[in-house]
């Protein structure tokens, strides 16, 4: 028979003899969720590769992942359990389904329970977020900092296949039938017809069961890491609340990270994959440069560009990559060694610094990466490097975009323009030179990388704060690329892992860069990494 009971105002309805520890294991796994307490939420999951965790935007299947997605989230839930089920299955198993309240909003939980020797544990769970009544008139908008055009979906799936239910914030590079590209610029859209067809890359996702969600912000024509846009406003960072996004992938990001897509497609020249995933607390794959095709996507500079995505798991960016990556890293050179590099670790911010120290010595310590040893990566030719790195990039982002921005006056902001105005300034000797030492610094990048992952901090700090000045800004920016270089000059995959914190609580990304043509071998590796303590 089943009883009518009260717990702290919730109506709970269960057997007269429900499992001993049963109830009292829910109710303290609700205090813990109330109160953010991450240790105790994960044991009080079943250990291990087949407990589930869905909810309306994604499926997590392992208790790494569910435990990995906690702790990026940033908002605390609030709700409370006004009512609950429990059915008994077995004398080892319940059903347990709760409705939730937040103020108008409801909502509900269920989870199967297991008892795992003499305790319970949540072996499966599905959330139903509260929802409000929808009030009369039209629909709420829209966060315009996030997307430009978003649907339910925007295009959807063109057949069933190995990312069923995915939903894909795509920034606003990527041609997208039907709508047009605009590169983060009002006045450059004005001027654009929708396109007749997709980039390939859209389509590939589209043919394995994905769906967009929408077309998401970019900074102006992807020349800046901060993920600020003069004329959109600058994306959320649900991460670290009054921080700037990330950028210039920055829309894809923070809807990944608000949990309004489960990938965020989008583009890396010069961090802009590695950066929003360090700042937000998300997982974030620069691919192999020239591994994806770039066809039907909007240039900043060739030599550098490459497609990339943002996830909240490893596991899901392994789903991404099976798709849209060939089948297997052929010819790959098996990883021996992590190579650490001093002199570019010293450009990170102390804490963040001392907290990538620790976890790489724990993670080789413990065997899930190689051994290190570091290698000498003198700063002076560091700066060279850099300086060439930048160099060619202006030069092809000014053949790129130079003569639309001339006959467009006005239609930056300061910021970017002046990133621009400085380009029209390189000569083409001066490129041609540059490139040389490009070449010079791939070939011998491509030497320290074959059979060894280099790890690095994925930038110099956690996500400045947006009331931060422009200075403040520019200095994290130029410390920053000199890190994020690396991986353009050498043409290879670079995978920022949400490992690292700042003394503050901020996220920041441990980034491992691999062989180019090694992106499946990275983000193997990266599976066996967990969140050091």
């Amino acid at each position: 028979m089943s009883g009518h009971t009260e717990h702290e105002g919730c109506e709970v309805i269960a057997p007269d003899d429900a499992p001993p520890g049963l109830l009292e294991a829910f109710w303290r796994y609700d205090k813990a969720l109330l109160a953010n307490d991450r240790p105790t939420l994960d044991e009080l999951f079943m250990p291990g590769p087949h407990t589930l965790r869905g909810d309306g935007q994604a499926l997590l299947v392992g208790h790494e992942a569910i435990a990995g997605f906690r702790s990026a989230r940033a908002r605390i839930p609030t709700r409370r359990v006004t009512q609950l089920y429990v059915q008994v299955i077995a004398a080892d198993a319940a059903l347990l389904m709760a409705r939730t309240r937040d103020g108008d909003a409801t909502g509900l939980q269920t989870q199967l329970w297991r008892r795992d020797e003499d305790r319970w544990v949540v072996a499966a769970a599905h959330v139903s977020l509260p929802v409000a009544p929808k009030p009369a008139g039209p629909a709420a908008p829209f966060d315009a900092t996030v997307w430009r055009a978003v649907g339910d979906p925007l295009v959807a799936a063109r057949a069933r296949g190995p990312l069923d239910g995915i939903g894909v914030a795509v920034k606003d590079l990527f041609a997208v039938a039907g709508q047009p590209i605009g590169a983060g610029v009002p006045a450059w859209l004005a001027e654009q017809q929708p396109q007749v067809e997709s980039a390939p890359v859209v389509s590939a996702l589209l043919a394995a069961g994905a769906h967009l969600v929408g077309v998401a912000r970019t900074d102006e024509f992807a020349y800046s890491l901060a993920g600020a846009n003069a004329h959109y406003g600058t994306p959320p960072n649900p991460a670290a609340p009054g921080c700037v996004s990330g950028g210039s992938t920055s829309g894809p990001a923070s809807a990944v990270a608000l949990g309004q897509a489960a990938v965020g497609l989008g583009t890396d020249t010069a961090g802009s994959i590695r950066v929003p995933a360090s700042y937000q607390g998300l997982v974030g794959l620069r691919t192999t440069h020239g591994a994806i095709s770039t066809d039907g996507v909007l240039p900043l500079a060739r030599s550098f560009d490459t497609v990339g995505w943002l996830t909240r798991d490893v596991r899901a960016s392994a789903a991404v990559a099976r798709i849209l990556l060939a089948s297997d890293d052929a010819g790959a050179v098996p990883v021996r060694r992590t190579v650490r590099l001093p002199e570019v670790e010293a450009l990170a911010r102390a804490d963040v610094r001392d907290a990538f120290t620790t976890a790489v010595e724990e993670l080789t310590g413990t065997g899930k990466l190689p051994p290190a040893e570091a290698v000498d990566l003198p700063r002076d030719l560091l700066e060279r490097w850099f300086t060439a790195f930048r160099t060619v990039q202006a030069w092809e982002a000014w053949q790129a975009h130079g003569e639309w921005i001339t006959g467009h006056p006005g239609s930056l902001g300061a910021d970017v323009a002046t990133r621009f105005a400085q380009a029209s300034e390189v000569g083409e000797e001066q490129a041609a030179a540059s490139r040389e030492l490009a070449a010079a610094a791939r070939e011998q990048l491509g030497e320290w990388l074959s059979g060894s992952v280099l790890a690095i901090p994925s930038a110099s700090g956690p996500a400045p704060a947006r009331s931060a000045s422009g200075e403040q800004i520019e200095a994290e920016r130029a410390a920053t690329l000199r890190m994020t270089c690396l991986a353009g000059l050498a043409g290879a995959p670079a995978l920022s892992l949400p490992l690292l914190r700042s003394t503050d609580g901020r996220p920041a990304g441990l980034c491992l860069l691999g062989a180019p043509g090694t992106d499946h071998g990275l983000l193997a590796l990266a599976a066996g990494l967990e969140t050091p303590a």
